[in-house]
């Protein structure tokens, strides 16, 4: 099995736990539709504003369940606050690149590290244990509508 997107979140208020959803709609050079960053009301909206980075967010399943090893207690999915989880895929292989999620067309920005906002919200222990396996920001370049299960192909030329 090649990578699939696992599941969708999204948050439409700063620090309010994410929840799944069965599809969203990633608009180009906007990010996913009704998310905190899309209507500006993200933690972060204020310092990245006009910046693609807060479009959206990509983090690996494998990364999560690694994490989770290590910890006493282990942390959900949607509290690592990334809007898409993914399965079989390396996300840091993408800064730079454009790769596919479902019909989206997605290029991939920069790591999307841990911070103290995160820490606070989750587990002191994400600061160190998830430095350059946070996850990936990415812009949308083509939007489509997203859902669990869609493939992602890295190899866009």
């Amino acid at each position: 099995m090649g990578a699939t997107v696992v599941e969708v979140f999204t948050g439409t208020l700063p620090g309010a736990p994410l929840r799944a959803v069965a599809e969203a709609h990633l608009e180009a050079g906007r990010g996913l539709v009704g998310d905190r960053y899309y209507t500006g009301a993200g933690t972060f909206s204020g310092t990245l504003h006009g910046k693609p980075d807060v479009e959206v967010t990509l983090i690996e399943v494998e990364e999560i369940r690694r994490f989770n090893e290590a910890q006493p207690i282990p942390s959900a999915p949607w509290e690592f606050r990334r809007n898409i989880v993914t399965n079989g895929v390396r996300l840091n292989d993408l800064v730079g690149r454009r790769f596919s999620v479902g019909g989206a067309v997605l290029e991939g920005i920069r790591l999307c590290e841990p911070c103290s906002h995160l820490s606070k919200l989750m587990n002191p222990a994400v600061l160190q244990g998830m430095v350059h396996r946070a996850g990936l920001r990415a812009r949308v370049v083509s939007g489509a509508v997203i859902r669990p299960g869609d493939e992602i192909h890295s190899d866009l030329s």
